[in-house]
């Protein structure tokens, strides 16, 4: 049984983080106490080298620091896992570009994966332009990076397989437009926005691809299938928000069960259910968690992962997902006004899950 994210960060940091969560959701950002912990941590680089200065974790290790955030707070979580997945880019960059990004200690990048942008061969380059939404961390993020169709002379060139020629960018901060749209009921503090650039001309080093045998890099998280990288670092989210609402249900639960109003009818149901949903979370936690180390035993031993062991990641991944949102929404309604109070832990917690949840990474059946 996969253990209770409580174990894995120190419960100083985890009140902490919480106890700004409120006022993160009035800045509409990350709070600066809640950063400063991110910073003092490095969990912004949980998957960047420590030659760069940052913590070079294994998968494992970091899922279980996503999920532990996710769970005190969903914002915090979702930034630090969205920020640190973009940092994991570090393993494909040209070494000279890497230095250039990871110089600062405070390194954030934030992006898209959206190709919305066009980039133009020229002789210095690149000539870019392109608009893209949803760049958790944007306010606060160092550097940004999209995915742009490649044009020259006028026309947009196509890979092998006859689609759009897509290549990967990152920009520094000075040289982007950020537009503050994003007006979500959840994920507040995510501070998502869109952002901009118009004719930026970028070098030849500032492109990168997200391919096997592309990584420049040598630790395995480098060569560890991006596709099922993203998949795993999102599902723990979802997994860890639950478990924070399910807690804060058996909170809830109790104080109703300790009223001389309610009907003594309702103790067996409403412990049953808690009780059930519990069960069927953490095992789905455990059979994920059980899918990953093995797929992350066998990158670090052979270098490659199996093509059933990557669906393994697919199914688990989307099926705590699932889990997650249907156990969450089981429960809600037995919480009473207290979860439908936007003022309330337990609300944050029930938003946050369900915005995160339109993310369609892990909504559809694994195809």
């Amino acid at each position: 049984m996969a253990a209770h994210p409580s174990s894995v960060i120190a419960a100083e940091l985890t009140n902490t983080i919480r106890s700004f969560a409120a006022a993160a959701e009035a800045l509409r950002q990350l709070h600066p106490v809640q950063l400063d912990i991110i910073y003092e941590q490095g969990w912004f680089n949980l998957f960047v080298p420590k030659q760069y200065g940052g913590l070079e974790l294994s998968l494992p290790e970091a899922l279980h620091i996503e999920e532990a955030l996710a769970w005190a707070d969903g914002s915090t979580g979702w930034t630090v896992t969205l920020c640190s997945g973009a940092n994991w880019f570090v393993g494909f960059l040209d070494p000279s570009a890497a230095w250039e990004v990871y110089n600062d200690p405070k390194v954030c990048l934030a992006g898209s994966g959206r190709a919305s942008g066009i980039a133009r061969i020229n002789q210095d380059g690149y000539t870019i332009t392109g608009q893209w939404n949803y760049a958790t961390g944007s306010l606060h993020a160092t550097a940004f990076t999209a995915n742009c169709m490649i044009e020259k002379d006028g026309v947009v060139l196509q890979d092998t397989a006859g689609n759009p020629l897509v290549y990967s960018f990152w920009f520094h901060k000075e040289e982007v437009s950020i537009h503050k749209n994003w007006n979500s009921i959840g994920m507040v503090a995510t501070a998502s926005h869109g952002f901009e650039v118009k004719e930026v001309t970028v070098p030849s080093n500032r492109t990168f691809l997200l391919q096997p045998g592309k990584a420049v890099l040598e630790h395995p998280v480098y060569h560890f299938p991006f596709l099922a990288f993203a998949e795993a670092t999102l599902a723990v989210n979802y997994s860890g928000m639950a478990v924070n609402f399910l807690d804060l249900c058996g909170e809830l639960f109790a104080e109703k069960l300790s009223r001389p109003s309610t009907s003594r009818s309702a103790l067996p149901p409403l412990r049953d259910m808690l009780q059930g949903a519990e069960q069927e979370l953490h095992t789905a936690r455990s059979l994920f968690y059980a899918a990953i180390n093995a797929a992350w035993e066998a990158i670090v031993s052979t270098q490659s992962v199996a093509d059933e062991q990557l669906r393994a990641i697919s199914h688990t991944s989307r099926r705590l997902a699932t889990i997650a949102r249907q156990q969450v929404d089981q429960l809600y309604p037995f919480c009473g006004i207290t979860a439908a109070d936007p003022s309330t832990p337990i609300n944050r917690v029930w938003r946050n899950l369900h915005t995160a949840s339109q993310h369609s990474l892990l909504v559809f059946p694994q195809s």
